[in-house]
């Protein structure tokens, strides 16, 4: 059969044809599985990008003059981010997860004190506001000393919280905006953790 005549193409004919070509783009887009649709998901099942925390420590623990400790964390917590590098001659190794509860929760390892690492810890200071002292805690045997930013009278999840441990050798540091909850599982699994094998002598 030959082609209609270009007189007698109307809107109905546009209108099928862009039909069919959306038809083909969703079936492409979905195939190649680079989105969801997000029916029975929630804000938490945003992709995470992959981190091999354990590599990261070992690495850190080879090198670093004090001890680094590797937590064993339950299910549910995304290891996304490491870095290693200096504070005033001293040297701190950081990795960072994404908590249950959707927020970043960082691990800070240094030999350098509380003061000078304190400063690292508030990267927002601008607009979270200065870190303020809120007292101590313990967990377990081992005391940490509390820090907020913004208000300190009221801290809650979304605040920027520091926690600072200081276990002689080493200081450990909690920093993000999680819940107390899972600060303190962090807190308990870092502690507990036995110093991973360096090459120190």
């Amino acid at each position: 059969m030959a082609d209609k005549p270009r007189i007698l193409n109307n809107g109905k004919d546009m209108l099928m044809s862009l039909l069919v070509l959306l038809i083909l783009v969703v079936f492409v887009v979905i195939t190649s599985r680079n989105c969801s649709i997000g029916l029975t998901g929630g804000a938490a099942d945003d992709k995470i990008p992959p981190f091999e925390v354990s590599s990261a420590l070992r690495a850190d623990a080879s090198t670093m003059p004090f001890p680094i400790r590797q937590p064993a964390l339950p299910a549910g917590w995304k290891p996304n981010s490491g870095t290693s590098g200096q504070i005033g001659g001293k040297q701190v190794s950081t990795v960072g997860w994404i908590t249950p509860g959707g927020y970043y929760l960082g691990l800070s390892q240094s030999d350098a004190t509380e003061s000078e690492l304190l400063p690292t810890l508030n990267p927002n200071a601008d607009k979270d506001g200065p870190l303020a002292g809120t007292g101590s805690r313990e967990v377990g045997t081992t005391k940490w000393v509390t820090y907020v930013a913004g208000d300190r009278l009221a801290p809650s999840d979304g605040m920027r919280k520091v926690w600072v441990a200081d276990l002689g050798d080493v200081r450990i540091a909690l920093s993000g905006k999680a819940g107390e909850a899972e600060f303190t599982t962090l807190a308990q699994a870092v502690v507990s953790a036995a110093p991973l094998p360096s090459g120190r002598r």
